[in-house]
């Protein structure tokens, strides 16, 4: 594991913070973040789509003040890893199920890191669809907690249906690497104006955010490819008809998400056995990006979860 580049000013997480290369079994080089201080054990911390290690640097600290280590992974095709398009802008996917080479991935570097046991999980968006493929595939955590889990994406009915035609057309035409529908090279962040943003009501955590993508521009992505969408949608379905698996879970949901689409997520957690939805009142999609009594809220419920189980 060779070191990658890390931008510690930006990510303003605890000191001792670190970047590493890693490789997949299928070959894409893939970059982690560590920050190893915590004698309570080590967090797996899955992100969502268009994110990157340093946008964790302040949930890292929530977490070393609780006792935990931290591990975040830039997914392959976002961040700093490979990516596999000529516009690396495009958020693509070749197989959602790829992302499970990078969880091993992971999964081998915590352990050749010798980072502090027990194992905990924490994942958002885009990375609680990876992480419930990974639990369900017995990813060795005690707990997990999840941030808007993209168990199902935010689309209406009709527009639902179009888009499985659309990209199935894409895939035979040679087009999957297209951008998807209303999308483009911009990042949400660089574009959108704090006010009715979709991610937090924050100001200074939106600063914080914006600040990164302007800062270094390499760590931002844009819309989602065609194929992506394909996948996205096809791993949603999939995930639906999961059993839930027997680890213990929490799942926090903002009460004004308009990200994922919230329904499956209240279905999942009602028959998830020994697992618990909490809503989070006028909360937007990043709950862990939120005023500071939410990201409270949302790191002393995880610390006492993972204390549960040690």
């Amino acid at each position: 594991m060779d070191p990658a580049p890390f931008h510690a000013a930006l990510a303003d997480g605890p000191p001792g913070g670190f970047a590493r290369w890693l490789r997949a079994a299928d070959g894409p080089r893939l970059r982690v973040a560590v920050w190893p201080a915590g004698s309570r054990g080590t967090v797996l911390l899955f992100p969502g789509r268009t994110e990157y290690a340093e946008k964790y640097g302040r949930a890292a600290g929530d977490l070393a003040a609780r006792g935990y280590a931290t591990i975040a992974v830039d997914w392959r095709g976002q961040g700093l890893s490979d990516r596999p398009l000529a516009d690396r802008n495009v958020g693509h996917v070749a197989r959602f199920g790829d992302f499970q080479r990078d969880v091993a991935a992971v999964l081998d570097a915590v352990r050749a890191l010798a980072l502090p046991e027990p194992f905990y999980l924490i994942s958002h968006s885009m990375g609680g669809a990876i992480a419930l493929r990974a639990l369900s595939e017995g990813l060795p955590v005690r707990a997990a907690v999840f941030s808007a889990p993209m168990w199902g994406l935010m689309l209406k009915p009709a527009t639902r249906v179009l888009a499985g035609v659309v990209t199935v057309l894409a895939r035979g035409l040679g087009l999957a690497g297209r951008y998807a529908p209303s999308t483009g090279p911009v990042t949400y962040v660089a574009s959108a104006p704090f006010a009715d943003n979709v991610l937090t009501t924050d100001s200074g955590m939106w600063d914080y955010m914006k600040a990164q993508i302007l800062g270094e521009p390499d760590l931002a992505l844009g819309g989602p490819s065609l194929n992506w969408l394909h996948e996205a949608m096809a791993e949603c379905r999939a995930l639906a008809a999961l059993p839930s698996p027997a680890v213990p879970v929490v799942t926090y949901l903002g009460t004004n998400e308009r990200v994922v689409d919230p329904a499956p997520v209240i279905a999942r957690m009602a028959r998830w056995p020994g697992g618990r939805l909490e809503m989070v009142p006028g909360a937007e999609h990043e709950v862990m990006m939120e005023t500071a009594a939410i990201r409270a809220r949302f790191f002393d419920g995880a610390a006492a979860l993972f204390e549960a189980q040690r």
